[in-house]
C-alpha cells in the first residue's frame, strides 16, 4: 500500500472560526439577512466548535445565533454549557431542559429581538439536505413570540461555505481515509471464506480502530454469489462462500470529519463478468480523477464519469442511485451531487466521493469510490488508489 502521512492535530484556531463567521456575515449582509438560526449538529459545529456526541439524544433543541456583527451566541440547555465554554463562543445563555411548556423558545426569541431589533430578517436552513432539529410546534411558538420577523433561506450561502475546506479541515478528513486505507489493505489477511459476515465486518471495523480511525460511524456492505443488489443494508449472517463478491463501505472519523469510500473483494474465484464490471467502475472513477478540475461543473464530472460506464456496456445501465458521487466533511454526504442537475462549479478545497454504480446482471450492481479534494492542478486521492483488479479473499 502507497504510504501517507498527515500532521493535521484536533480542533481548529480561533482565527479559522473567526474567518468561516466573517464569510458567513458577508454573505448574510448580501442578503439583507441581519441573524441566521442555525440549529442542527453540523451548522452549529462549524461556526461554534461544539463538538458532543450528546447529539445523538433527541431530547433537548440547541440553537447557535449568528448576528451581522460580533460572535455567535449560544442559546442552549443548561447541560451543555461547560462543553460550549470550551469553545470560543462567549455569550452563552442557558435554560433548564427539557422543559414542559417552554424549551428554550422564550429565551430564543428574547436573544433575536436584542441582536436584531422588533422585525429581525432571520436566516433559515430549507432547502435540500437540511432540516429543523427542532419540534414543529416549537418552531411555530416561535413565529409567534416573532410576528413581525421575515424568513430567508440561507441554505445556498452555507452550503457553499462549508462545501470548500479549509487545510485543517482537509488534514483531518486525510486521517480518516489512512485509517479506512489501511484497514482495507489487510482485509485479504483478516477475512477468510466460511468466515460469517457479521464476524467479517465485526473484525473489519476492528481493524478500522486499530488503525487510527476515531470510531467507524457507518460500515455497510453486502457479501452475496456473483455480485451484489444492496449496498445499504447490515450484513447477512451468512458465512462467506466461495464466487462471493464482498463489499465494504465505511464512514471512518478522525475528529469529526469523515472518509467515505468502499472497496470490493472476491471470496475465492468470481465469474469473468463481475471482473470486468469491477475493470468499469474502476475506469470511470479515473475518468473522474482526471476531470476533476476546478471549473467544471458537478454534472459535468457525472458526465465524465458516466460516458465510461455507458460504453461498451451491453445490456447494463449506469447510474442507477441516481448520482455518481457527492460532497463529504463533517456529515458522511455533504453538498454537493454529482448530478446530472447539479450545475454546482467546482473550486479548490472542494472535497468530493467519486462513486460510480454500474448495473451489470439482473439485480447485481458494482459500487466503486475514491475520495478526492480539488486542486488547482486536479484532483488529488485522500484514499489510497485501489487496485484495477478485485483483490481476493482464499
Amino acid at each position: 500500500m502507497d504510504t501517507i502521512t498527515d500532521t493535521a492535530g484536533r480542533g481548529f484556531s480561533e482565527a479559522e472560526f473567526a474567518f468561516r463567521l466573517e464569510a458567513l456575515q458577508a454573505a448574510m449582509a448580501a442578503g439583507n439577512v441581519a441573524i441566521t438560526l442555525l440549529t442542527t449538529e453540523h451548522d452549529i459545529r462549524y461556526y461554534s466548535g461544539f463538538f458532543t456526541p450528546f447529539w445523538q439524544s433527541p431530547t433537548r433543541p440547541w440553537f447557535l445565533l449568528v448576528p451581522a456583527g460580533g460572535k455567535p451566541v449560544a442559546v442552549i440547555p443548561e447541560i451543555g454549557a461547560q462543553c460550549m465554554g470550551q469553545t470560543w463562543i462567549e455569550d452563552i445563555r442557558t435554560w433548564p431542559s427539557p422543559h414542559p411548556d417552554d424549551d428554550g423558545i422564550g429565551l430564543l426569541a428574547e436573544t433575536i429581538s436584542e441582536l436584531a431589533g422588533a422585525e429581525p430578517a432571520i436566516g433559515l436552513m430549507k432547502g435540500r439536505e437540511t432540516w429543523l432539529r427542532m419540534p414543529l410546534n416549537d418552531f411555530e411558538r416561535l413565529q409567534g413570540l416573532l410576528p413581525e420577523a421575515a424568513w430567508h433561506d440561507v441554505t445556498a450561502p452555507v452550503q457553499r461555505l462549508r462545501a470548500v475546506k479549509s487545510e485543517a479541515e482537509i488534514g483531518k478528513i486525510r486521517r480518516a481515509c489512512q485509517a479506512a486505507s489501511r484497514a482495507f489493505a489487510r482485509v485479504p489477511e483478516i477475512l477468510r471464506p466460511g468466515m460469517g459476515a457479521i464476524s467479517a465486518f465485526r473484525a473489519f471495523r476492528i481493524a478500522c480502530l486499530d488503525d487510527g480511525a476515531d470510531d467507524v460511524a457507518y460500515l455497510t456492505g453486502c457479501a452475496a454469489p456473483g455480485g451484489y443488489g444492496d449496498i445499504i443494508s447490515p450484513p447477512e449472517d451468512r458465512p462467506l462462500a466461495p464466487g462471493d463478491v464482498l463489499i465494504l463501505d465505511t464512514g471512518c472519523r478522525w475528529d469529526g470529519y469523515f472518509c467515505d469510500f468502499d472497496r470490493n473483494f472476491a471470496v475465492g474465484d468470481v465469474p469473468d463478468g463481475v471482473r470486468a464490471a469491477h475493470d468499469i467502475v474502476w475506469q470511470a472513477t479515473e475518468a473522474g480523477l482526471q476531470a476533476a478540475r476546478p471549473g467544471i461543473t458537478c454534472a459535468g464530472l457525472f458526465d465524465a464519469m458516466n460516458r465510461v460506464l455507458t460504453a461498451d456496456n451491453g445490456d447494463g445501465e449506469a447510474g442507477t442511485v441516481g448520482r455518481l458521487g457527492h460532497g463529504l466533511g463533517m456529515q458522511l454526504t455533504e453538498f454537493p451531487s454529482i448530478a446530472p442537475f447539479d450545475e454546482t462549479v467546482l473550486e479548490p478545497g472542494m472535497v468530493l466521493a467519486l462513486e460510480p454504480s454500474l448495473g451489470f446482471a439482473p439485480g447485481r450492481m458494482m459500487v466503486h469510490e475514491e475520495n478526492i479534494v480539488v486542486r488547482e492542478a486536479g484532483a488529488e486521492l485522500l484514499s489510497v488508489r485501489a487496485p484495477q483488479t478485485m483483490p481476493v479473499i482464499v
